[in-house]
């Protein structure tokens, strides 16, 4: 039987990984492991060829003094957000995280630059907003960098109605009006959390909050874990508004 830990880093994991954006191609046990608590894998080996969320764990259990990065509070202050990194979102975390992340990175990421440390937090919300490119992305292709900043980001629904394999739920979508990201009123949306019977949340129920990865339900929110990720996310939406602010208004200027 594996740890917490390990089985929330398999939740949240699976989305990206069964669409072949992140991490090895195993898929298979990542859904053996969330569904069922077990796997024959090695998730240690799995979860370290992550190359987002690995190096983020690792640095995060390290100012905890956390011994293993897939510790149930690590995954759950990576994933969510949460009092775990009050003392990690400093300018040291930010310095050694990007120098990590810079140094596997092509031009295509030369936008990791000291510059970033402002924005810099121990979370998966950091990565989508400020490591990813899709923010700056977002003039040029605005419809497809949101929809992948949308979707890459963990998010909160609340449900509405069950079906056989998904659930409808009220979730606030991530809105750009062209100066500025912002969560939009909660709207319907349908996502699945049933796959050949194997389930990261049992028994999905109207009223539930649900934490969302892509199309899929990884985990059930009690009040608390959902406060700490809507302030984690507005966090990372304020200081990620106030780049692109400081973009626009220096295009602005070099324009007259």
């Amino acid at each position: 039987m594996s740890g917490a830990g390990e089985v929330l880093f398999a939740r949240y994991a699976y989305a990206p990984n069964d669409l072949g954006y992140c991490g090895p191609a195993e898929t298979a046990a990542l859904l053996d492991l969330g569904s069922t608590g077990r796997t024959d894998a090695d998730i240690v080996s799995i979860a370290r060829r992550f190359s987002g969320a690995w190096p983020y764990a690792a640095l995060l259990a390290e100012l905890a003094g956390v011994a293993d990065p897939l510790d149930e509070r690590i995954m759950r202050a990576y994933w969510l957000g949460g009092p775990l990194l009050d003392d990690a979102r400093a300018a040291a975390f930010g310095i050694r995280l990007l120098e990590l992340i810079a140094g596997r990175a092509g031009h295509y990421w030369d936008h990791l630059t000291p510059d970033l440390i402002a924005e810099a937090a121990p979370t998966h919300g950091f990565h989508v907003f400020g490591v990813y490119p899709w923010t700056r992305l977002l003039a040029e292709v605005p419809g497809h960098a949101l929809h992948v900043l949308d979707n890459c980001r963990i998010r909160w629904g609340e449900v509405l109605a069950t079906e056989a394999e998904h659930v409808s739920v009220a979730s606030s979508r991530l809105a750009w009006d062209g100066v500025e990201l912002s969560l939009a009123r909660p709207a319907q949306e349908r996502v699945r959390f049933d796959y050949g019977g194997r389930r990261f949340v049992a028994a999905p129920a109207v009223g539930d909050c649900l934490a969302l990865h892509w199309d899929t339900v990884c985990d059930r929110l009690d009040a608390d874990q959902r406060q700490e990720l809507e302030q984690s996310t507005q966090w990372q939406l304020d200081v990620t508004n106030r780049r692109l602010g400081d973009v626009l208004a220096h295009a602005d200027r070099g324009s007259r």
